[in-house]
């Protein structure tokens, strides 16, 4: 559920916020919420959270302790995994050479590790092969498929793509390779030659689990390749091997691929930062080491601290790094790969400012476009357009592209925000004869454009999105109102029960009426640090990042004593190894007067 209802009264009356956005609840019903509450002894504002989410009473428990046992689905439900899992046990069994072709970025680095270790541990002569981002560009190609199939590989496992590969993976088929596709992106009525295509995104299939990620699918076909050998008596004379243990590799290739955080997504999470945070994993180990992370790790941590280093060999590197620091076992290697990775997304960070900076000046100079935002420029890195579209999507809250022009061409990624498919608006830009090639999932996309049809394809995007664009760019969403006293540590203890958050399961958000600007200064690049009273004495630590120089921070500034709403959500803050509640602002309104 990503918003509130469009005839629902604005929360608090709330029309229009310093940020211009008018106020909703994501829930304007409450009885769901109360039902939960009443039910289960839970506190009414994790209710609503619980509610705002789908979450049944009946279910409620189950949704606070979930249980991957409970949530994993046969994996022989979904098209070809049978197939698939046969092949490979085959390959195991006879000594065949088995290769991995994987994407470059995390999702990609993921689920080749995952594989690699599984098959590796049940006896399997396994390679893995990462193209190189500028030579060879997204996906198979001919030229590497003929190259494996000639140093003597068998089988192929394409992961995180080849559902597209028609003409790549119809040249491996020539050259005498049997193809595996595990893939999550959008696919045609077509599939590619291949003896399985594993995809819950196939249109032919009814499993219904099309929003994992690609290193979901390869763990559910590491679980099917086991259990095939399992009845092959494989392992009679040696160890199954830990499927658990993949769980943290897993959980960073889901939160970092941005697909929604709710059913197996969301156990698979919870399950892998528990399996992380035992360290056993010594490439992991060593990147958070080297990220200087001293807390337990959470979703942040997946998504900013080591999914950006893991994807820095792919974007400005080596395109194998990530996988070889996920798959050693050797202490020394894991600790050299993570300062070699962590040394590359500073570089990462110096090349994506520079693109951000013109991107920004871009756009801000030819005007948003009306629902689709899209910067071009020449020379810039493609390495790093994926992220800019990630900032100007976060920046401008709307789906968002970034191209990489070289002559004649352009190479193009794509960042979406609730609500948009933008991988399937994609998809039909190519069919509109507007991209050369070009696919993706809800949250990202990537494509290949001609300079001269540049120009269409934004107006065809724009016109695609513009209508849910507005009304997205419009609203708040907010789960409910609480008090400065009621944002304690025990209730963010219960909201942190209802995670792990991310996509499609969004950050609890709230209220807190009625309160004043006790102190406040500017910390850091532009945050806004205050200390919030309400009229009870009650008071509630604050910050709102980066707005210094906004409507909002100027407010929060302000030293008149103001009375305000503020919205935002509740984390317990573990700088400089104290434990305490803060409230990250996103908005505020002045509150109403009598």
């Amino acid at each position: 559920m990503e918003g509130g209802s469009p005839a629902a009264p604005a929360l608090l009356g709330i029309e229009r916020s310093l940020a211009g956005r008018r106020w909703e609840l994501r829930l304007p019903d409450d009885r769901l919420a109360l039902a939960i509450a009443q039910a289960h002894g839970i506190p009414e504002p994790v209710a609503r959270v619980l509610a705002g989410r789908g979450v049944a009473p009946d279910d409620a428990p189950r949704f606070l302790a979930p249980r991957l046992r409970d949530l994993l689905p046969d994996p022989s439900s979904f098209l070809d995994m049978d197939v698939a899992a046969t092949r490979l046990a085959d390959a195991v069994t006879r000594g065949e050479a088995i290769a991995i072709f994987g994407d470059y970025d995390v999702d990609g680095a993921t689920s080749a590790a995952v594989l690699r270790s599984v098959l590796s541990a049940v006896g399997g002569s396994v390679r893995v092969y990462i193209p190189d981002r500028l030579r060879e560009g997204y996906g198979p190609n001919a030229p590497a498929l003929r190259a494996l199939a000639a140093d003597g590989v068998r089988v192929v496992v394409t992961v995180d793509c080849g559902t597209l590969a028609f003409e790549a993976l119809a040249a491996a088929r020539e050259a005498g390779l049997e193809t595996i596709v595990v893939d999550h992106h959008a696919a045609e009525p077509r599939l590619p030659a291949a003896i399985a295509v594993i995809n819950p995104n196939r249109l032919d299939e009814t499993a219904g689990h099309g929003y994992l990620a690609a290193v979901g699918v390869a763990f559910l076909l590491a679980v099917a390749v086991v259990r095939a050998l399992r009845r092959r008596d494989w392992f009679a004379a040696r160890p199954e091997p830990d499927l658990m243990a993949e769980l943290d590799v897993v959980a960073l290739g889901t939160v970092c691929d941005v697909v929604p955080l709710h059913g197996l997504n969301r156990a698979f999470v919870r399950q892998g930062l528990a399996v992380m945070a035992r360290r056993a994993r010594p490439g992991l180990s060593a990147l958070a080491d080297v990220a200087k992370m001293n807390e337990a790790p959470g979703p942040y941590h997946l998504g900013f601290v080591l999914g950006p280093r893991v994807n820095a060999g792919g974007r400005v590197g080596e395109a194998d790094l990530g996988v070889r620091l996920l798959t050693t076992a050797d202490t020394l290697e894991a600790r050299s790969l993570a300062a070699r990775l962590d040394a590359l997304n500073r570089e990462r960070q110096e090349i994506e400012q520079a693109v951000l900076a013109e991107a920004i000046a871009q756009i801000e100079g030819e005007g948003i476009g009306d629902g689709f935002v899209l910067a071009a420029g020449e020379g810039w890195h493609p390495g790093v357009i994926g992220i800019v579209a990630a900032r100007l999507a976060e920046r401008f809250q709307a789906p968002s592209a970034v191209v990489a022009i070289d002559g004649g061409r352009g190479k193009g990624s794509g960042r979406s925000v609730p609500g948009f498919d933008l991988g399937a608006a994609v998809i039909a830009a190519r069919l509109e004869g507007l991209l050369v090639d070009g696919g993706g999932h809800r949250q990202a996309a990537g494509f290949t454009v001609t300079r001269e049809k540049l120009p269409e394809l934004r107006s065809f995007l724009s016109t695609r999105l513009a209508q849910t664009w507005r009304r997205a760019r419009a609203a708040l969403v907010l789960d409910g109102v609480i008090s400065a006293r009621g944002a304690n540590a025990d209730l963010v203890e219960m909201l942190e029960r209802a995670g792990p958050y991310g996509a499609g399961h969004p950050s609890p958000s709230f209220v807190v009426t009625d309160v004043r600007v006790a102190h406040a200064d500017v910390v850091g690049k532009g945050h806004v640090r205050a200390a919030l009273i309400d009229p009870t004495g009650a008071r509630l630590q604050a910050i709102a990042f980066r707005a210094a120089e906004s409507p909002l921070g100027t407010a929060l500034l302000d030293r008149s004593g103001t009375t305000l709403h503020v919205a935002g959500s509740l984390r317990v803050d573990t700088w400089n190894g104290a434990r305490r509640v803060q409230f990250d602002v996103r908005d505020a309104a002045p509150a109403m007067q009598d």
